[in-house]
């Protein structure tokens, strides 16, 4: 085999390949970023989804259901980029103190910190990804009952790739993770529709 061949990295770090250009790819490093948008992607899906169906089983004009799913993609897209924003700065403010100590400020340390405007605009956008599954769906059907099958079905099925996606990136079983996400995802919707239907009854 040739020196300037793509060589893997020693045990110590085995998520590094070297290739014979000398640039560095740290594959762990896009996993996670990629396995935070889906997890971004998914709280979107379920909250909004559980947020419309909410309202639905109050009110069943199709307005009141799409406004209230707007409304909550903007309000969680917000709260997403905000905490983000605050955990990676809080974060980036202890490993600069640790780099200060260290004597290490201004060095490659320093620019491989995470950017807190990057974290922030990637997790609301991953948030807003999800969030339009539902309202796109909702939007365009005119009958309640068939508007909300198709909100649940289609919820399902991308829960179900959310789930795809997060057993392939950490590895594990694609049938368990599946069943997982869409079990949660869906009792979330359930409960939700329950209880707002429950208070609907009581209030009349």
């Amino acid at each position: 085999m040739a020196v300037n061949d793509i060589k893997l990295a020693d045990a110590e770090n085995p998520a590094v390949f070297k290739c014979d250009s000398g640039d560095d790819v740290d594959f762990a490093g896009r996993a996670n970023w990629l396995r935070a948008a889906v997890l971004g992607a998914n709280d979107g899906l379920v909250s909004t989804a559980s947020l419309m169906l909410g309202v639905s089983a109050v009110k069943h004009d199709v307005r009141a259901m799409v406004v209230s799913g707007f409304a909550g993609l903007l309000a969680g897209a917000c709260s997403m980029a905000i905490g983000e924003y605050v955990s990676v700065c809080s974060q980036r403010d202890v490993e600069l103190a640790q780099l200060d100590r260290d004597g290490k400020l201004g060095g490659d340390e320093e620019q491989a910190l995470p950017s807190p405007v990057q974290a922030a605009a990637a997790s609301a956008l991953a948030f807003s990804v999800g969030a339009l599954l539902p309202l796109l769906a909702a939007g365009f059907i005119v009958g309640y009952r068939m508007r909300v099958a198709v909100v649940v079905a289609v919820a399902t099925m991308a829960l179900a790739a959310f789930g795809y996606i997060g057993a392939v990136l950490g590895r594990a079983s694609v049938p368990k993770s599946c069943a997982r996400v869409m079990v949660g995802g869906l009792a979330a919707m359930g409960v939700t529709f329950g209880l707002m239907r429950l208070f609907r009854v009581l209030a009349d």
